[in-house]
């Protein structure tokens, strides 16, 4: 374990130092070795969760590897963590500090003490300079570099301090640039007044008047001074710190001399009252701007002035405080931020199993309810952890848990909620209603709706712009999809609200929208998630929504699966829908019992639903219906990975646990045109080198997802025009082990699969060129061609060829001289391009598993569950490759060619010619352009009227007549009857 100190009473500096630390060195934890300022502490009550911080409590000493200190030189700053500076078997302990005059008493081997505004700009110097030679850089993440940047900041007065340096500059620059948000930094930093503020400071909280409304916490004062006081605007900020003020006007009343500004003043002069206000909200869907403009002011939403004169200054202001409060929006309750269903244990259940079930569903706490259901107490992820380390997983979380709770009604505002969580530091409150636990609010909870609100807030749009957030969402829906879709979406969502349920449009859709150029979207396949408990049906809310719209639109199918609480919608060919499909579910989470498998579903909620899914830019939703309609969830920043067009996975072990999503990220990022993001192209690598997948398979007998699943994702691939991209890609990859762990796209199988592409192209240009003419009116007359002296024939046309070659006409061939396959210009003979009754994308899969060694051909044909002839080829195609091998060579007349290859199905000769030399590929590629459908020519009908008895002999005579005609011995008419009263004279 590798451990970073911070000294105790830790500041931002020693806090943001440490976590850049951790980023330099991932796996290492951070340490508060005694407490930490009270501004640092409210921080971490919100942020805690998103750095890697453990109690002292819980190191084991005789795990710790290396200790680094950050802020602090001497061992009297780290209280009893630095017993552990003592022992014997640590490989390293390093100092980082900005003290020069500190006192350094410990034993380190290795320090950097240098006179810099903060120590984090030390580590963040390294930081960079790691970012700038490293071939494939990575960001901070936004929560580290704000951190970070409240550690300079904090130490350098904001780079106005004595001891603030250019590199603390060129420092915070850079983080700056990572994507620190400077509404967090404003927050936090305290910046110093000068003594005439903070004597109006003491004016001001002595004399400042208050009101809540909606949670929220409104001030306004009136300060009167002799002139103009400046830095009015740092005394507004202080006071709305230290009064925890949601919005604020500082109003201050001088008297001003036209003349003031004047050297000769003028003691006769003019003198008027000047009024200056300073406003402060942060509350979302106020706008001081607005609210100052019509006296002249302005600025932004969140923060604005005005300047007036000649006014009633007291009047003023209690009239601007009256339109601030009307301004004010009425905020989220617990209701609209909770989680439900709450995953919940019994007081009796053991540490070990609750930590399973931790681990299963990937909360960071559990709610403990008794026999009636009644909530007894929370245990967090934090104390299971401390109760494992001391070997209790055997004893029940009831000795755990924590009994004294704070709890919440489902009305209970944001703004009390926050309050909550930062007074008492709790990371999750439980929202009861008639004594039942119906919903958790997490601390996650409120930082997303927090960072929602702010992003949704165009004045600090330029902070937050790593991870923006369209304003209204609902009228971009409403203006590109069609009225009738709209009307449909709008019952929905009105059905789902009045039985208490939340609709959302989500997945492709969503991100389709988003994605759309055109003023109008064509969607054809919608997926609607419900969040909310359905009676006691256990279909779940989302068949029940469906069956309703059924009866709405009884025109519609209706198709319910209730294992997987989904049902499906379809109309096909609807004067108003066209071909839809709307898939309705219930909001779920699932579980893989193991890699590969299929998934266990169970009802959970929408964030639980959208993180089950494969990418960020697929895991974005729309609420549908009051309150908040319209409204876009993010919870992974898909936003921002569609705006740098790449596919991102939700979480390391995506792909292990769905081969499938490997097949997908190709495929989406082929098809949008996107990248797949470094870190993700790693998951993807570092799964398919785990040999994790035939492992399964080989303990559980199958893997699921290597079955029909991923043939579907297989077809989706291979039927679509860019599957020559995706394919290479996958190859890239090594993704095509999924098929079989020895299947690779190397050179001899890309020669096979455009060889094939080539005779599929040939195939589709004959018959759209018959389409063409048949439209056009013409008549095809397939005349009986004069087959006589078949070698000079073959002879000129080959010669012909040669020549157009030679021109540079388009007569394509297959790379390396492969047979020629003739284009729409060139002469085909008389019989059309043999039918194949198998879909292109068949066709390609079939090549790519006849590329395998023949024993596994079946078998993994089988496992992806193609169809039986689909099997039935692969499994015999090596014995027909064997006879053609033998009996080809043999074949000098076209009639010895007909008789031997007419016994074989299309698609195998296909697949023989594939692998065969290029004599046999020639021979086979004539057979079925030339050769397959030419017909004796005489048929069964003309040998009765000639007087022969249908029989046997029938099938003979015909062979006959057709290895003639074949071979060149037959021209008309005429000649097939002397030929046949020849060899067949009648009695």
């Amino acid at each position: 374990m590798d451990l970073v100190l911070c000294h105790t009473t830790a500041d931002f500096d020693a806090l943001g130092a440490a976590v850049g630390l951790c980023v330099l060195r991932p796996g290492s934890r951070i340490v508060l070795t005694g407490g930490c300022h009270p501004t640092v502490r409210d921080f971490l009550a919100l942020h805690r969760d998103e750095y890697p911080l453990i109690e002292r409590r819980s190191v084991n000493p005789q795990q710790i590897r290396s200790i680094s200190i950050v802020d602090a030189s001497g061992r009297d700053r780290l209280g009893k963590a630095a017993e552990w500076l003592d022992l014997p078997h640590l490989s390293e302990i390093e100092v980082f500090d900005h003290h020069l005059e500190a006192h350094l008493d410990i034993r380190a081997t290795v320090t950097q003490i240098e006179a810099v505004g903060a120590t984090t700009t030390l580590i963040v110097e390294k930081l960079k300079n790691q970012a700038e030679n490293s071939d494939t850089p990575s960001r901070l993440l936004p929560s580290e570099a704000t951190v970070m940047a409240l550690g300079i900041h904090v130490d350098t007065g904001s780079l106005t301090f004595e001891g603030a340096t250019a590199r603390d500059a060129i420092a915070l620059g850079w983080l700056m640039e990572q994507g620190a948000s400077l509404g967090v930094i404003a927050e936090y930093v305290e910046p110093g007044l000068s003594p005439q503020l903070q004597d109006l400071l003491r004016e001001a909280l002595n004399n400042l008047r208050s009101e809540t409304l909606h949670g929220y916490s409104i001030a306004w004062v009136l300060l009167s001074t002799e002139a103009y006081v400046p830095g009015l605007s740092s005394l507004a900020s202080r006071l709305l710190d230290l009064t925890e003020t949601d919005a604020l006007l500082l109003g201050n009343v001088y008297k001003f001399g036209e003349n003031e500004n004047n050297r000769n003043i003028d003691p006769e002069s003019p003198v008027s009252n000047r009024l200056t206000i300073i406003g402060r909200s942060r509350i979302e869907g106020t706008n001081l701007s607005e609210l100052f403009k019509p006296f002249g002011g302005g600025g932004h939403a969140r923060a604005a002035s005005l300047a007036t004169r000649d006014v009633d200054a007291l009047l003023t202001l209690n009239l601007l405080a009256d339109e601030l409060k009307a301004q004010i929006p009425h905020p989220p309750t617990a209701r609209e931020l909770m989680s439900s269903p709450v995953r919940s244990i019994r007081p009796e259940t053991s540490v070990g199993e609750a930590h399973r079930i931790l681990l299963r569903y990937g909360h960071s706490g559990l709610s403990v309810v008794d026999a009636g259901d009644r909530l007894a107490g929370i245990i967090s992820r934090r104390d299971i952890d401390i109760a494992l380390h001391h070997g209790f997983s055997h004893a029940p979380v009831k000795g755990y848990m924590t009994p004294q709770l704070k709890t919440i009604a489902p009305d209970t505002l944001l703004p009390e909620i926050e309050s909550l969580m930062v007074t008492y530091d709790i990371g999750r409150l439980p929202v009861l209603a008639n004594g039942q636990l119906v919903g958790i609010v997490t601390r996650t909870d409120v930082l997303r709706e927090l960072h929602q609100q702010k992003a949704r807030d165009r004045g600090s749009s330029a902070e937050l712009s790593y991870c923006a957030v369209p304003e209204s969402v609902e009228q971009l829906l409403r203006s590109r999809i069609s009225p009738e879709l709209w009307q449909l979406l709008s019952i929905a969502a009105n059905i789902a609200q009045n039985r208490g349920w939340q609709l959302y449009i989500v997945g492709g859709a969503v991100r389709d929208l988003l994605l759309a150029t055109d003023d109008t979207l064509a969607l054809t396949d919608i997926d609607l998630v419900v969040d909310g408990k359905c009676g006691s049906d256990d279909s779940g809310a989302g068949v029940e929504l469906a069956s309703s719209l059924q009866k709405l639109y009884p025109e519609a199918r209706l198709d319910v699966h209730g294992q997987f609480q989904t049902a499906a919608l379809l109309w096909h060919k609807d004067s108003a829908f066209g071909s839809l499909w709307v898939d309705i579910a219930t909001a779920r989470t699932e579980f893989y019992p193991y890699p590969a498998a299929n998934p266990e579903v169970e009802a959970s909620s929408i964030r639980q639903d959208l993180y089950r899914r494969d990418f960020t830019i697929n895991a974005l939703a729309v609420r549908l219906g009051i309150p908040r309609s319209g409204e876009l969830l993010d919870f992974f920043c898909g936003l921002l990975d569609l705006e740098s067009k790449q596919i991102r996975v939700l979480h390391a072990n995506s792909f292990i646990e769905d081969p499938t999503r490997i097949y997908r990220a190709v495929r989406f990022a082929v098809r949008l045109g996107f990248e797949i993001e470094p870190q993700t192209e790693g998951y993807i690598r570092n799964a398919l080198a785990s040999g994790i997948y035939y492992r399964i398979q080989g303990e559980n007998g199958r893997a699921p997802a290597l079955e029909t699943r991923l043939k579907s994702e297989l077809k989706y691939i291979l039927q679509a025009p860019y599957w020559k991209v995706a394919l290479q890609m996958l190859g890239d990859l090594q993704a095509l082990r999924c098929i079989h762990p020895s299947l690779e796209l190397d050179r001899e199988l890309w020669r096979q699969l455009r060889l094939l592409d080539r005779c599929l192209d040939g195939r589709r240009r004959k018959k759209e060129e018959g389409r063409r003419k048949k439209e056009e009116g013409s008549s095809a007359t397939d005349s009986v061609t004069d087959l006589t002296d078949v070698k000079d024939r073959r002879k000129k046309e080959k010669g012909r060829g040669e020549k157009e070659e030679g021109r540079g006409k388009k007569e394509q061939t297959i790379p390396n001289s492969q047979f020629p396959i003739p284009d729409a210009q060139s002469p085909m003979p008389n019989s059309p391009f043999p039918i194949i009754n198998i879909p292109d994308w068949q066709m390609r899969l079939e090549v790519l598993i006849a590329y395998l060694a023949p024993e596994y051909r079946g078998k993994v044909a089988a496992n992806l569950q193609l169809p039986a002839d689909s099997i039935k080829r692969l499994e015999v195609l090596e014995a027909g490759k064997k006879q053609l091998a033998e009996n080809l060579p043999k074949c000098d007349l076209p009639s010895q060619l007909v008789l031997l290859l007419r016994n074989y199905e299309l698609p195998v000769l296909i697949a023989i010619a594939l692998q065969s030399p290029r004599s046999a590929r020639r021979q086979i590629w004539e057979y079925l352009t030339r050769w397959a459908n030419v017909e004796p020519p005489l048929n069964g009908n003309d040998l009765k009227a000639l007087g022969y008895k249908p029989g046997p002999g029938f099938k003979r005579m015909l062979d006959d007549l057709l290895a003639a005609k074949l071979d060149g011995d037959l021209g008309d008419r005429a000649t097939a009857l002397s030929f046949l009263a020849q060899r067949y004279p009648q009695v």
